[in-house]
């Protein structure tokens, strides 16, 4: 997600929800049901200077999730932060988290090491369309950290190449020290069953490829905006310039679906944090279609 919210144990709140929207939370009503369990860490890598991916070893409980969700994540004493689930969903015994570490729990969670226990519950929230998309092109457009929770949605698509035509990613940074995932993308350039472009706002030496916006990118991937799909996370103001990038090119506005994952206290829409209106951002997504919440993306505080 691309700014975790931190907190300790919030209040109630009233819950009235997206109409149409189908919620995808796990069931909150039991006694046991937001209390969250203990995962040991079993690896630990360095993204960037201010970020960290933590593997979780679920082999005992395997955590079984949609590309898109989101797990609560807590440091016992201090509290908990949303962060989006960035592994591969065909592998359940092994979750991945990655962490921008911008706030106390997160820097907590950043000083972590392998074997330390991490407080989980989840999964929350609605992921992106997979299933909507087969048969059509896929185009997966990630800003920053952004990469991190559409990463399932290239590797499920991997998986099940034979489902899609075009698959292609486009990624943008701020330099190409801030990417994420930097050797998995420099294997995907060499993989036949990828279109893959990366772009970043300022070179710095060694860096060879396209200085600029990712929505240029949008411009010039090879999909047909007919049958095309996109799926896009990232800073809000590009997602917003993502999606008119697609709807100039003709992609179908229902066909274009953001994720929404900021300022998500408790996970279910009950501390109201996430509410904007008659939308609960933590159980009506944190995966929209466009047209549902472009009006949302023009709030700048929640």
């Amino acid at each position: 997600m691309t700014a975790p919210t931190e907190t300790l144990p919030a209040s109630d709140a009233p819950a009235t929800g997206l109409p149409g929207a189908a919620a995808a939370t796990p069931d909150a009503t039991g006694p046991d049901a937001l209390l969250p369990h203990a995962v040991p860490i079993s690896a630990v890598r360095r993204e960037t200077h201010d970020t960290i991916t933590l593997d979780l070893d679920c082999a005992a409980a395997p955590l079984h999730f949609t590309p898109g969700q989101f797990d609560m994540l807590s440091v016992h004493g201090l509290g908990e932060a949303a962060i989006s689930i960035s592994s591969d969903p065909g592998h359940p015994g092994v979750v991945s988290h990655t962490i921008r570490e911008v706030g106390w729990v997160t820097k907590a969670l950043g000083q972590l090491e392998v074997g330390d226990p991490v407080g989980v519950r989840g999964p929350y929230g609605r992921g992106w369309p997979l299933q909507e998309a087969i048969g059509g092109d896929l185009v997966i457009v990630a800003g920053g950290i952004g990469l991190a929770p559409v990463r399932p949605a290239v590797l499920h698509a991997l998986a099940h190449r034979d489902e899609y035509r075009e698959v292609c990613l486009l990624v943008g940074a701020r330099t190409p020290s801030d990417l994420v995932f930097r050797d998995e993308l420099e294997s995907w350039v060499h993989d036949p069953r990828l279109f893959i472009a990366t772009t970043v706002d300022r070179a710095e030496p060694g860096w060879e490829g396209p200085v600029g916006l990712v929505t240029r990118l949008v411009d010039r991937a090879p999909f047909d905006p007919d049958d095309a799909t996109i799926m896009t996370c990232g800073p809000e103001i590009m997602m917003r310039f993502v999606a008119r990038s697609a709807l100039a090119r003709g992609v179908f506005p229902h066909r274009i679906h953001v994720s929404l994952e900021r300022n998500m206290r408790c996970g279910v829409g009950t501390c109201g944090h996430c509410q904007v209106g008659p939308v609960f951002v933590c159980r009506d997504g944190p995966v929209f279609p466009w047209p549902d919440v472009k009006w949302l993306l023009e709030v700048r505080e929640w």
